[in-house]
Order: C-alpha cells, then sequence, then structure tokens
C-alpha cells in the first residue's frame, strides 16, 4: 500500500474507471470540501491535520488531501499492441518527467504508456502527483526490452516514430493516421542507439534561436496533440 497525494489526483483516484480503488481517504477539511466528490462507499474518510499528511505522505506537496492505494497495477504491454496509439519512454528517470508525459497522453487521447523495467523511473507517488492523477486512468506497462517491444509493434502494423533533437525530418511532417507508436529518449542523452535504429522514422520538433532541446515530457506533448490535429481532421 502507497500513498497518492494532491487535490487532483485525488478526484482522479476517486472517479469512476480508476485503475486501483482508494482504500483510505486523509484530508484536512477544506481539502476534503475542495475535493467536490464523494468516496464510494465503504472507503473511511479521515479529517486529519496538515502535519498528520506530512508524516502519511513525506512530502509537503499534498494539498491537504491523500489517497491509500495498492501499488500500481502494471498493465500487460503485449495487449497495448490491440491500441492505435502509444507513447514509449527510453529510460526517462524522473518521475516528475513521466508524470507530465502520463498527463499529456492521457488528455491527447493515447492509449497507453510504455516503460522499461530497468533504469527507468515507475508510477511512484511523485509521477502521479506530477501527472495530475492521469497515471490512475492511462495503462502503463513495463517491458524488458523497448527495441524488443518495438518490433512487436511494427509486426502488429504499428509505424514507430522516435523523437531526435538531430533529425532531418520534422514531426510535423510525420503521418499519424492508424497504429503509431511515439519514442522518446531519457532526458540526458535521448534515444538509445539500438532503440533509435529500430524506429521507422526520426523526426525532430524545429526550433529558434540557440535552444537545441525541449523536455521529454514538452516534446511529447507537441508530438501527442499533433496526432489528435492529424486524427481529428481525417
Amino acid at each position: 500500500m502507497e500513498w497518492i497525494y494532491g487535490r487532483q489526483v485525488a478526484r482522479l483516484a476517486l472517479a469512476p474507471g480508476a485503475r486501483r480503488r482508494v482504500q483510505r481517504l486523509a484530508a484536512t477539511a477544506p481539502a476534503l470540501a475542495a475535493i467536490g466528490r464523494r468516496p464510494p462507499t465503504g472507503v473511511p474518510v479521515e479529517v486529519v491535520s496538515a502535519p498528520e499528511l506530512d508524516r502519511l505522505t513525506g512530502t509537503h506537496d499534498h494539498q491537504g488531501v491523500a489517497a491509500q492505494v495498492e501499488s500500481y497495477p502494471y498493465a500487460n504491454a503485449r495487449e497495448m499492441a490491440a491500441a492505435d496509439l502509444l507513447v514509449v519512454l527510453d529510460e526517462v528517470s524522473d518521475p516528475r518527467n513521466l508524470g507530465a508525459v502520463a498527463r499529456s497522453a492521457l488528455a491527447s487521447g493515447a492509449h497507453g504508456l510504455v516503460l522499461p523495467k530497468r533504469r527507468s523511473a515507475g508510477v511512484t507517488p511523485a509521477a502521479v502527483k506530477a501527472s495530475a492523477g492521469a497515471t490512475e486512468h492511462l495503462p502503463i506497462a513495463h517491458v524488458s526490452n523497448i527495441a524488443a517491444y518495438l518490433k512487436e509493434l511494427q509486426n502488429a502494423g504499428f509505424w514507430v516514430y522516435g523523437a531526435a533533437g538531430d533529425a532531418a525530418r520534422s514531426y510535423l511532417d510525420l503521418d499519424y493516421a492508424g497504429k503509431v507508436a511515439l519514442v522518446l529518449g531519457s532526458e540526458g542523452r535521448g534515444l538509445r542507439p539500438l532503440v533509435a535504429r529500430t524506429c521507422d522514422v526520426l523526426a525532430s520538433i524545429p526550433m529558434a534561436g540557440a535552444v537545441e532541446s525541449l523536455n521529454v515530457s514538452v516534446a511529447a506533448a507537441l508530438l501527442l496533440f499533433e496526432a489528435r490535429r492529424q486524427r481529428g481532421a481525417s
């Protein structure tokens, strides 16, 4: 069991369709009123002080509310091959970046997020907070080998697009119709060479000035919402 925290996190954790059930809710009186969502029948609700929430969550960033849940139930990566739009992160190590990508993925209509089991951030309470609760509704899966998984997706009919700052092709020139997997690399070095070679196309985000790259979560949002735009237009 673990505590996830934040007002929007609590709202989505208590909403229908959440991937894990809230076992216990602890909140200050003002935060409980601000959530505006009644916990399901059988979920104990405790009105506590902010210091008590500091103790439960190990952070001051709880916004007055925390929900106790079971460990995150990772999805089956192979079952995701039946989807149309996936995000694959190659060794993104910052849980805040993972959470921000998950938020954009859910908001843009992506069907899931895939992570390597090793050398990657996982769905921790910090990632949940950064996602504003999106992790509680977005299927997220672990795989042992990212390159091998991308080949499985290709065999299932996916186009695999990798984000690379030095690629000659713009992300705006890609066709996002059909089954698409968007692959983004780690905060420092980007995609690993084997992962990059496995992608069908590498694309960059054109930028002005002296800026050489964007945060991985910003890059993911740009690609995801371009995919949403094209899919909406079609």
